[in-house]
């Protein structure tokens, strides 16, 4: 949360999916006190909040990208049925439906006695950073950044950024948190998806339905396409399918070169023939059971529920098979068990002994190490540094390297700062 003199604005309001779910420790009467919301993209861990704030009183707006609203939708929708969270009430759904203000990159709101403006942040579709001035002071929040380019989107725009502080995540904030290129870490994954492919069994690619999803969808169409993976089924099944669309819908805000492909070929990546979705639980039966090599594309991406868990019933057991993990892992998940060597996963319904092979690699939609630092570097006036978003190892790493140059804090729940 964000004030100065009477106005106060909310960045973000998510819930932290691990072992056991964590939600924001900001008191209910102080939320219905907030002039703003504004959600810098559509992953849970940002807006999973959102159905308890409204239903808790709150009466204002919420802003984001056109995007984001389309798909805080579709991952809420999922959220609410799966997780059934308490004291989320049919009136703060019908309010939080009705709040959304659609903010363009570049264009500036005023929310009282602040002004606010969203820049690409390169994460996932219509994520944006949050500048924030009162006309003394200006404050960046990054939410998820990535400043490389991707398949979908240009990198992150930190060009002429001017801020007093910075609000940075640090998910890979520690030292040698070095990512390979995309290209090297693609072909490794080509290989081992073809082998496996080559003695007609079957890959699981656990993946977050926004953003991973697509990106690993859009690889394995290009290597299908040039030969370079052989022509097999590439099943698609859980909320993957619905963000596709809205992919589609809102190609204006991917890259100049994704768009042109779309308009100027018969090619469209998003509805590509190499693509089965997967959408009734005969077709989820078949996809499992079929003779044959294929690749399952599926939610959940850290294997907290979803598809993935009946592929692993049915398909775990087969050594041949393969799973490869392809996203960050929070701990306490049951990706991050079976990537530490777990040969049991234990899920509410059901409990998986793994003898498929387990190989990961790293397609990540965040900012490394050295990225983070360039963009810290590159913010003009930089005086303060607040690191979050990251196990504390790495907020802690972050912190330590660049507290010569910047006032640089890891805040601690609940604490007010001033800047």
């Amino acid at each position: 949360m964000i004030s100065s003199g009477d106005t106060a604005i909310l960045l973000d309001a998510g819930i932290k999916l691990g072992e056991v779910e964590e939600h924001p420790t900001i008191p209910d009467d102080l939320l219905r006190r907030i002039d703003a919301v504004f959600v810098t993209h559509a992953h849970l861990d940002h807006s999973g909040y959102l159905p308890h704030l409204f239903s808790a009183g709150y009466t204002g707006k919420l802003y984001a990208t056109k995007p984001t609203l389309e798909l805080i939708n579709v991952m809420l929708a999922d959220y609410m049925r799966i997780s059934n969270p308490q004291n989320v009430s049919k009136d703060g759904l019908a309010r939080l439906h009705k709040s959304y203000e659609i903010v363009e990159y570049g264009e500036t709101v005023r929310i009282k006695g602040m002004k606010v403006t969203l820049i690409p942040a390169g994460h996932i579709l219509g994520s944006a950073m949050i500048h924030v001035t009162d006309g003394k002071h200006s404050l960046l929040y990054t939410g998820d950044i990535n400043l490389s380019k991707t398949r979908l989107l240009d990198g992150a725009d930190t060009k002429n950024i001017v801020a007093d502080t910075l609000i940075t995540e640090s998910t890979y904030g520690a030292k040698d948190d070095v990512a390979p290129s995309e290209g090297a870490v693609a072909k490794k994954m080509l290989t081992d998806i073809k082998e496996t492919l080559l003695n007609g069994n079957k890959v699981i690619i656990p993946s977050f339905a926004v953003g991973k999803g697509q990106e690993v969808l859009l690889l394995l169409d290009d290597f299908m396409n040039s030969g370079a993976l052989p022509k097999v089924p590439i099943y698609v099944d859980g909320m993957i399918n619905k963000a596709m669309r809205i992919h589609r819908h809102n190609v204006i805000y991917c890259r100049k070169e994704l768009q042109r492909k779309i308009l100027m070929s018969d090619s469209d990546p998003f509805k590509s023939s190499n693509f089965f979705p997967v959408e009734s639980r005969q077709a989820r039966s078949k996809a499992a059971s079929e003779d044959g090599a294929s690749i399952i594309v599926t939610t959940s991406g850290m294997l907290k529920g979803g598809p993935v868990v009946y592929y692993l019933q049915r398909l775990a057991g087969n050594p041949g098979n393969k799973i490869i993990v392809v996203g960050y892992q929070a701990e306490g998940t049951p990706g991050r068990a079976l990537l530490d060597g777990a040969t049991t996963l234990k899920f509410e319904h059901a409990t998986v002994h793994i003898k498929l092979e387990v190989r990961s690699y790293h397609l990540s939609g965040h900012a490394d190490r050295p990225h983070l630092e360039a963009m810290i570097r590159s913010i003009k006036t930089l005086k303060n540094v607040f690191i979050i978003h990251g196990e504390k190892s790495k907020s802690e790493a972050l912190s330590g390297d660049i507290q010569k140059t910047y006032k640089v804090i890891v805040p601690e729940l609940g604490t007010a700062y001033d800047v």
